[in-house]
């Protein structure tokens, strides 16, 4: 066992590969095709808070893709990690390179990947998927490592 890959019966595991993944496309089309339609205002699909804004400025990575609804800017995603056993990390804006690092270090959890519009506010759940160790693996792991560290 290194830090990134566990060996598990000659099955190599990597934490930082997505798990279970669900892509929210089809709802996102419908969204906007409702707008479009008009059978919801513009005030119900733009209706990101100051928080979301906030944390497209500071963990989010900037999209090729133009704002569907305004396009006066280029989308910004920004992804969520959620898991009780993070603790405090739990239900905060991560980067790309602290969730790699969680998922070295924690059991499974759930990233949610949201795109933003920081000029209208238009915001939706692109996709969410699971990182890190099977459960339990997180803590055997590390006991396996600070042994090894010891002898």
């Amino acid at each position: 066992m290194n830090e990134q890959h566990a060996d598990t019966g000659g099955v190599k595991l990597d934490p930082t590969a997505p798990k279970r993944v669900i892509d929210y496309s089809l709802r996102r089309r419908a969204a906007l095709a409702d707008l479009e339609e008009g059978r919801v205002t513009l005030g119900e699909v733009c209706d990101a808070d100051r928080y979301l804004v906030r944390a497209a400025e500071f963990h989010g990575h900037v999209s090729d893709e133009l704002c569907p609804v305004c396009r006066k800017e280029h989308l910004v995603t920004v992804k969520w990690v959620y898991e009780e056993s993070l603790g405090d990390a739990s239900g905060s804006a991560r980067t790309a390179e602290e969730i790699d690092e969680l998922a070295r270090t924690h059991d499974e959890f759930t990233v949610h990947v949201v795109e933003v519009c920081r000029s209208c506010k238009w915001n939706h759940l692109v996709e969410s998927y699971d990182v890190g160790w099977p459960a339990g693996l997180s803590a055997k792991i590390r006991r396996a490592n600070s042994l090894r560290g010891q002898a």
